[in-house]
């Protein structure tokens, strides 16, 4: 096998191309087996995540994104770290999502899955998913993800499937799987229950209709609460499925009418009135309809009654039978005809606008129906009473902490699982009903006869499983359980759940309760969850508002890296954010920015370049290099602290201000004098320095943007094969005492930097400079080279002195902690033409400030204009003020 880097690394481009070296890094670095976790040594322990299973039929957006980078970070530095990292990559089948794509495809030939019968679209569907499934994994290569691709799983593959089957037939076995009816979501459009998750309720104006119940054996015009009982609904369809009318049995209105019967509107059927304490007496009329087919609610309602079912809906949403005069009328025509003749027997009451949550099914889009329901369902209680108890003792962690009570709200009351489909794409329900006995098996491997009478007429059940009983399987079955394999000892369990915090409830606690009722083991110790990804307005992404961000067309744009670091120190736990291109615009000059000071000091290594490995304690180490030596132990340290406490973005922050604050803008900028010097010593010192230090802060950085770090460390003097494979730096001591003076010497700098610019100076112009330092004259003599290099001082009037028995005329006094610093103004500037600029300036903004007091002083204005405008001209005229405040100061320093 080729070692070597296929990077060119004989001579240092001038510029970072991100496409020249993305593709080929990410190549090498597969086929060198570096994303294996037998890169580390036997004896390493190990770090494993499982990939969030991206959808089969998905297209990298940046959800997947986000995920991805985070992932690859942690597992790059656990990798660096000596740990035998194992990211296990894969793909969910998508039940519906990917059913869909294929019927679409059907209707486009002409055809349909009906016509062509399940064996047969199940063919086309593998077909399908060979051709288009692979999509978003060469993506996720783009994206740098360092997975295990040997490892590759699918929820349909041969081993997860049988997994599948093997946690079935457990459940089953104990008791925790049974088949009866229920109230579930019902999609009239993909003809098939969904699970909550695929169920989004959006806040929609609808019609709240009020109407009257008659009450049997009185008269309507007896009025509420003696003819009738006012309701209201936003579904009058469901009028004709209703069993029973509630009130609140503190309700005055209506006591009197509990137990007494009242006739459904237009069917004259004979209902009910009962008592219940969940109806509200202070909303609509007080009264409830109820329609235990047909509403969550009035379901349980209807079970602590004993009220009878009606279900009044076909599959295709569509009026029954049941329905009398309405059936066979689309859900809504019957709301619209049945209001009509309420409106025309005197039944009707008022109509009034009514903002309500509606739900839609995610993958159809049409309003989803409650609807009760034969299904296969999971006994939930024993399993989220195990995952609670996971939680509470500290086996499992949730980062940030205040889902935790969130994830024990949802447990603590959660509901039996539907997880049956009306699908054919999926995991068919491992039960068979004999057609001559009517008995019926589950089994692991298909029966052939049955055990009851021997019939070899067996009839599989038609349904799959809902998707996320399959990917409630993950951690575990993508290692090779049920069987005993040598992964599952190694990697399981494994060590941290990464995913968004909008799918906890629906997978992460499912992932939970499934490890623990098949392993016995919590199947990760931390669930980590980051926030969506909104646009720089705060706004979620959609097509329809065409506010998408392509992460795909950013990378293309500005480079992976850009993306990676603008998504990663953009975020914080569990915390939305907001994107804009010009963040990632942001990434990408720091890309460029880390680059350049990578070909600076290459470029300034000499004819013998020192060793990135080589100690310094051997160095003549100057002040500024202590000082950066310092800082750069303290930045490890943090990184370090707050990666371990997956606190990544703050992490990235402090990384990247180091190296373009403090190492850029300031050491390198040290150093300049120093290597164009006849000092051979401080030469090779600060040539030392510079690569000890940036090539630690390369690995620092290197599982936030890869494939720039990399790149700039082959061009080092270095030892071993790859970055991403070398160890994470361990933090030095830090010399405190260095840090305060160094700073003490920047501070000084920073100030007259500050004047210049205030005073406009011109950039090339070397000015005199007096400092009274006190008893830090050391110091500041120490540091003159720096002093004059930085502040772009005149080195032959530069003074530093203890204190100063007269202060220099006409010049500009700094106090920079407790030193003092004039800047004699005739060598700065030309005065009697500064004086006039400051004059004019000060003209200009004494006219402004006169017609803002103006304004203000006008009751008028204050009165009429809106408060913002008020406001706005308020903090406009303090502005004012203290610019006008400024130019007095400076033409008094001036002398006029």
């Amino acid at each position: 096998m080729n070692h070597r880097c296929p990077i060119n690394t004989s001579e240092m481009a001038k510029a970072y191309e991100p496409h020249a070296v993305e593709g080929v890094l990410y190549d090498w670095w597969e086929r060198q087996g570096y994303f294996k976790p037998e890169i580390a040594p036997p004896d390493a322990k190990p770090f494993v995540i499982s990939m969030p299973p991206p959808n089969v039929t998905g297209e990298l957006h940046m959800g997947h994104a986000i995920t991805t980078f985070i992932e690859d970070l942690l597992i790059r530095y656990q990798r660096m770290q000596g740990r035998a990292a194992l990211w296990v990559p894969g793909s969910d089948h998508a039940g519906i999502a990917t059913q869909l794509q294929v019927e679409r495809m059907l209707a486009r030939e002409g055809t349909s899955r009906q016509a062509i019968g399940r064996e047969e679209f199940l063919r086309r569907t593998w077909e399908w998913k060979e051709k288009y499934g692979g999509r978003i994994q060469t993506q996720l290569r783009r994206m740098g993800a360092s997975c295990d691709w040997d490892r590759l799983r699918f929820t349909l593959d041969e081993g997860l499937s049988r997994a599948v089957r093997e946690c079935f037939v457990r459940l089953y076995e104990k008791g925790l799987i049974y088949r009866g009816e229920y109230l579930i979501n019902w999609s009239p459009g993909l003809q098939t229950a969904v699970s909550d998750l695929e169920v989004e309720y959006c806040e929609e104006e609808a019609t709240l209709y009020y109407f009257k119940y008659p009450i049997a054996g009185a008269r309507l015009e007896e009025g509420p609460g003696v003819g009738y009982i006012p309701v209201a609904t936003v579904r009058p369809e469901t009028i004709l499925g209703d069993t029973a009318v509630a009130v609140h049995p503190d309700d005055q209105r209506y006591r009197h009418l509990i137990g007494s019967t009242c006739l459904v509107p237009i069917l004259n059927r004979p209902i009910p009135v009962i008592h219940d304490t969940y109806v509200s007496m202070e909303f609509g009329t007080g009264a409830l309809k109820i329609t235990p087919g047909h509403d969550p609610n009035d379901f349980e309602i209807g079970q602590r009654h004993g009220l009878p079912i009606l279900k009044v809906l076909n599959p295709d949403a569509t009026m029954n039978e049941l329905a009398g005069p309405y059936a066979g009328l689309d859900r809504y025509e019957c709301r619209r005809r049945l209001w009509a003749d309420m409106e025309a027997a005197g039944l009707a009451l008022k109509t009034e606008k009514y903002i309500t949550q509606v739900p839609h099914s995610q993958r159809g889009g049409e309003v989803v129906e409650p609807m009760i329901s034969t299904q296969w369902f999971v006994r939930m209680r024993p399993l989220a009473d195990a995952g609670l108890a996971a939680v509470r003792d500290g086996r499992i962690t949730i980062v940030p902490d205040r889902f935790t009570k969130i994830y024990y709200n949802w447990l603590e009351n959660i509901r039996d699982w539907c997880i049956s489909r009306q699908l054919w794409w999926g995991h068919r329900i491992p039960v068979w009903y004999c057609q001559d006995c009517g008995h019926m098996t589950v089994a692991r491997q298909d029966p052939t006869t049955c055990p009851q009478c021997g019939s070899a007429r067996l009839e599989q059940d038609p349904d799959v499983l809902d998707t996320w009983f399959s990917s409630g399987l993950w951690p575990f079955s993508t290692l090779g359980w049920p069987e005993d394999t040598p992964d599952l000892r190694r990697f399981y369990p494994t060590d941290v759940m990464e995913t968004a915090y909008d799918i906890l409830f629906f997978w992460v606690a499912r992932m939970i309760m499934q490890g623990l009722e098949m392993t016995g083991q919590v199947p990760f110790h931390t669930v980590y969850l980051h926030g969506l990804v909104r646009d720089a307005q705060g706004r979620k992404m959609s097509k329809t508002t065409g506010n998408v961000i392509d992460p795909l067309e950013m990378t293309d744009r500005y480079g992976t890296d850009a993306l990676r670091f603008s998504l990663l120190t953009g975020s914080t736990p569990g915390n939305d954010m907001n994107l804009s291109e010009e963040r990632i615009i942001a990434g990408r000059n720091f890309a460029n920015k880390l680059w350049n000071m990578t070909r600076f000091v290459v470029t300034n290594l000499g004819a013998n370049p020192p060793h990135a490995d080589g100690e310094l304690t051997d160095l003549p180490l100057a002040l500024a290099d202590r000082w950066i030596l310092s800082r750069h132990n303290l930045l490890i340290q943090e990184a370090t602290r707050l990666i371990e406490a997956y606190q990544m973005g703050e992490a990235g922050r402090q990384i990247y201000e180091f190296l373009w604050g403090e190492f850029a803008d300031w050491y390198i900028e040290m150093a300049k004098a120093r290597l164009t010097g006849s000092d051979e010593v401080a030469r090779t010192t600060v040539r030392r320095v510079l690569v000890f230090v940036l090539e630690r802060c390369l690995r620092l950085l290197h599982p936030f943007m890869p494939f720039v770090t990399e790149a700039a460390w082959q061009h080092l003097p270095h030892t071993g094969e790859a970055l991403m494979i070398a160890r994470w730096p361990e933090p030095g001591v830090r010399d405190e005492a260095a840090e305060a003076a160094m700073h003490a010497v920047m501070d000084v700098v920073r100030a007259i930097r500050n004047a210049r610019s205030e005073y406009n100076v011109e950039p090339g112009r070397r000015i005199a400079a007096v400092i009274a330092a006190g008893d830090r004259v050391p110091l500041f003599a120490s540091q003159a080279e720096v002093l004059v290099s930085l502040a772009h001082l005149d080195g032959t009037r530069l003074q530093i002195t203890n204190e100063l028995a007269v202060k220099p005329d006409q010049a500009l006094s700094l106090v920079v902690g407790g030193v003092e610093v004039y800047l004699p103004l005739a060598g700065m500037i030309d005065l009697a033409a500064e004086r006039l600029r400051l004059r004019k300036e000060l003209d200009r903004v004494s006219g402004l400030l006169a017609r803002s007091e103006k304004s203000l002083n006008n009751p008028a204005f204050v009165a009429k204009a809106p408060p913002e405008v008020v406001q706005k001209e308020r903090d406009r005229l303090a502005e004012l003020q203290e610019q006008a405040a400024k130019l007095r100061r400076q033409l008094d320093t001036l002398g006029g």
